[in-house]
């Protein structure tokens, strides 16, 4: 069926439209609780945004990252603070909307002396990019050259955006913890040890038991989720995916047990020294899989040399293993970042939200 109108035309405005309301409401709205959740809805109608822009990859990674992760992150940080932001002056409102402005008319105005939308011309279409759409299927025969281009071709940036992940977890971890609980004067309290500031078991369970639906769905969803996590790593090589989107699809179902369950039990079964363990191991495996093909005689992260006589097989094999130290990592560290906040929650009360 053919419209008389471009339809992704349509689309795009309807889109751009909605994530500018959402904009304007956030700016409007003092309620925190509010703000975060409509962060999450601009993420998601980003992920929309680049979806139509034939991006799928970076969709999957907003909407993971954006709409579902940095949520999460947002709202354990709401807990240590306020619901209602402070009052701002006049003033300062009216500087900064200058600011942006500002900004954003000159970032507009760089727009016009960047190439048409699929320009074969430009320079992203040509020279080094043009040669990796010509020679994946050959050279690496994957059928998502996203994938090739990542994982194996520029295998060596990936490791380094890998490292960067492992120092942010690492930061985090040395500003506010992992596993650690602290009282109101800012002590540390010990997970072992009973504590004042900690309601009695039995009254924890009371609490929990009106949440019966929740957790009893749960159980049904997050070996869904942990399965799909599995999916989205290995079938990565075929379609968008890989061990990034992967890594935070698994994080994100264990937090959603952690939120259901409470932190105690996710705890229990997965304890803040194996996530810390995990931070590090994934880079490990990356880089031992680098160092694997130098003593086998080849480049730093050539996997031709795992399979001197099979060079494909060789890419595959590189291309799983590197893919799995992506995962380890950053699937640890969004729980390392995750147990760092909900690690210092104060006891709330449904009426609290």
């Amino acid at each position: 069926m053919e419209f008389p109108f471009d339809i992704f035309l349509v689309i795009d405005l309807i889109t751009m439209s909605m994530m500018l309301v959402v904009c304007i409401v956030m700016v409007r709205l003092n309620n925190l609780f509010a703000i975060v959740m409509l962060f999450g809805v601009y993420s998601l109608l980003a992920a929309v945004w680049f979806v139509s822009l034939d991006a799928v990859d970076v969709a999957f990674t907003e909407a993971a990252v954006g709409a579902g992760i940095s949520t999460v992150l947002m709202l354990g940080a709401m807990l240590l603070t306020s619901r209602e932001a402070k009052p701002t002056p006049s003033l300062r409102k009216w500087t900064s909307l200058l600011i942006v402005l500002a900004t954003g008319a000159a970032l507009m105005y760089a727009t016009l002396d960047m190439p048409h939308f699929g320009d074969a011309n430009s320079a992203a279409n040509s020279y080094v990019g043009l040669q990796y759409m010509i020679n994946t299927i050959t050279e690496v025969d994957v059928p998502n050259v996203v994938t090739a281009v990542l994982a194996s071709y520029r295998g060596y940036d990936t490791f380094g955006e890998t490292v960067v992940v492992l120092t942010a977890g690492l930061g985090v971890m040395m500003i506010l913890g992992i596993g650690t609980e602290r009282n109101k004067t800012g002590q540390v309290i010990s997970s072992e040890k009973p504590s004042k500031s900690k309601p009695p078991a039995k009254a924890v369970q009371a609490a929990e038991n009106h949440h019966i639906v929740l957790q009893v769905i749960a159980k049904m969803l997050i070996p869904i989720i942990v399965l799909y996590a599995l999916y989205v790593q290995f079938h990565g090589d075929f379609g968008p995916g890989g061990g990034f989107q992967a890594g935070v699809i698994f994080a994100s179902a264990v937090i959603l047990y952690s939120l259901i369950f409470g932190m105690e039990e996710t705890r229990r079964a997965i304890p803040p020294r194996l996530v810390q363990i995990g931070t590090a191991l994934g880079v490990l495996i990356y880089g031992g899989t680098g160092l694997v093909t130098l003593a086998m005689g080849g480049k730093f992260l050539d996997y031709n040399a795992l399979n001197s006589h099979d060079p494909i097989h060789g890419q595959h094999l590189g291309i799983l293993w590197v893919e799995i130290g992506v995962l380890v990592t950053v699937a640890s560290v969004m729980l390392a970042i995750y147990y760092g906040f909900a690690g210092r929650y104060r006891e709330l009360k449904d009426q609290d939200w």
